[in-house]
C-alpha cells in the first residue's frame, strides 16, 4: 500500500499505473468499477463489505470519503493498493477536504477501469436526488440503502420519485431470503401449480417503519394483485423488519411463514405438517455481492416500489440522469439568511 498525503488526482493515477505494472496476474479480469461513497464513521464497515464483494466479483474499488467540506483549502489524501487489505484487485481510498469533496468526480473519472461498467454505492443515508451527485450520474447501477435514512418510509417515497432504471436498494436486497421462501412455499401449496394458487390478501407482522418489510408487502401486492399491510409485531424483527408473513389463499386456505429465534423460518401450509427452512440474516458484504451479480434494471424492485409508494411508470423512465449542481454551502448560507430575516 502507498499513502499519498496532500496529493493530486494525477499523482493517484500515476501511482495506480505504477503499481499495476508490477501487479502481474493479480489485475487480470476486472469486471467493473465499484465506487463507494461513505462517511468517515462508516469507512471500516464499507471497506469490509467492498472487500467481500471484490472477492466474488473482480473489480476496482474506489472509496470516496468526503470530509470537512467547509475546509478553506482543498486537499486530497489517498491510499493506493493492489492485492492488499481491500481484496485481490485494485483499490484506492480517497479522503477529500474542502471544495474538492463537491467535485469528487474530477478525481474518480480518470481512475475508472477502461470499458467496464460502473456501480456506485452510498453506504449511508441515500441522497435526496441522485442527480445532485455526479458519482451517481455516470454510474450504470446505483445502490442506496433506505434503511439508513432517518425516516425509511419517506426515503422509499423519495427513491420512487427520483427512480431511474438501474437504481437499487439494499433494503430490497435484504428481502431476498423472505421472497425466496415465500415463492417456493406457494409453488408447493397442496401440490398445486403456482399459477393455480391465488392469493386474496395477507399481512406482514413486524415493523411498519422498516423499509424492507414495506417492500416485501409491495412485492406481494404487485405479484398477486391484492392488498398486503404491515402490522406491528410483538418482538424485535431484526434488520428485515419481518416476524411473519400470513397469506389468505383461495379455497379458504391460509399460509404462514414465521421467523424463529434460530435463523430459520417455520412454514405452515394447508394439509401438510409444519416445516423449517433456513432464513439467516446476511452480512452487508453478502448483500453488496448480490447486487453486483446483475447490472440490468431490477424490474421486480421497481414494481415493488410502485406498489409500496403508489407511484407508477418507474420502469418506463429514462435510464440516464442529468447532473444537477448542488452546493450545500450555498444552501446553508440561504438558510442562515432566512433565519436572520425571520
Amino acid at each position: 500500500m502507498t499513502t499519498l498525503w496532500d496529493t493530486t488526482g494525477s499523482a493517484v493515477v500515476k501511482e495506480l499505473a505504477a503499481q499495476r505494472r508490477t501487479g502481474g496476474a493479480v489485475l487480470s479480469g476486472v469486471a467493473l468499477t465499484l465506487v463507494v461513497v461513505a462517511d468517515e464513521s462508516r469507512v471500516t464497515e464499507a471497506e469490509e463489505a467492498a472487500t467481500h464483494a471484490a472477492e466474488a466479483h473482480p473489480c476496482r474499488v474506489l472509496i470516496v470519503v468526503r470530509r470537512q467540506i467547509d475546509a478553506p483549502v482543498p486537499r486530497l489524501d489517498a491510499e493506493v493498493q493492489i492485492g492488499g487489505r481491500l481484496g485481490p484487485g485494485e483499490a484506492v481510498v480517497m479522503r477529500m477536504y474542502g471544495r474538492l469533496a463537491l467535485h469528487a468526480e474530477s478525481v474518480v473519472l480518470p481512475l475508472l477501469a477502461a470499458d467496464a461498467p460502473v456501480v456506485t454505492w452510498w453506504d449511508g443515508a441515500p441522497p435526496d436526488r441522485i442527480g445532485t451527485d455526479a458519482l451517481g450520474v455516470f454510474a450504470d447501477r446505483r445502490i442506496t440503502d433506505t434503511s439508513l435514512a432517518e425516516d425509511p418510509i419517506a426515503a422509499l417515497r423519495g427513491r420512487a420519485e427520483d427512480y431511474a432504471p438501474g437504481d437499487s436498494d439494499l433494503a430490497w436486497t435484504r428481502s431476498t431470503a423472505w421472497r425466496t421462501v415465500l415463492a417456493s412455499t406457494l409453488d408447493s401449496v397442496s401440490g398445486r401449480r403456482s399459477d393455480a394458487v391465488q392469493v386474496h390478501g395477507g399481512r406482514i407482522e413486524g415493523d411498519p417503519g422498516n423499509a424492507t418489510a414495506q417492500l416485501v408487502a409491495g412485492w406481494i401486492s404487485s405479484r398477486c394483485g391484492c392488498p398486503v399491510e404491515v402490522v406491528r409485531g410483538s418482538r424485535d424483527a431484526g434488520p428485515s423488519g419481518i416476524e411473519a408473513v400470513a397469506l389468505h389463499l383461495d379455497r379458504d386456505e391460509h399460509l404462514e411463514v414465521r421467523a424463529d429465534h434460530r435463523g430459520g423460518a417455520v412454514i405452515s401450509q394447508p394439509y401438510r405438517p409444519d416445516s423449517t427452512l433456513a432464513l439467516p440474516e446476511r452480512p452487508l458484504g453478502d448483500l453488496l455481492s448480490e447486487e453486483l451479480r446483475r447490472l440490468d434494471p431490477d424490474e421486480p424492485y421497481s414494481e415493488a416500489l410502485e406498489a409500496t409508494t403508489g407511484l407508477s411508470g418507474l420502469s418506463d423512465r429514462a435510464k440516464v440522469r442529468e447532473h444537477v449542481w448542488f452546493d450545500p454551502a450555498a444552501e446553508d448560507r440561504v438558510a442562515g439568511q432566512e433565519a436572520v430575516t425571520s
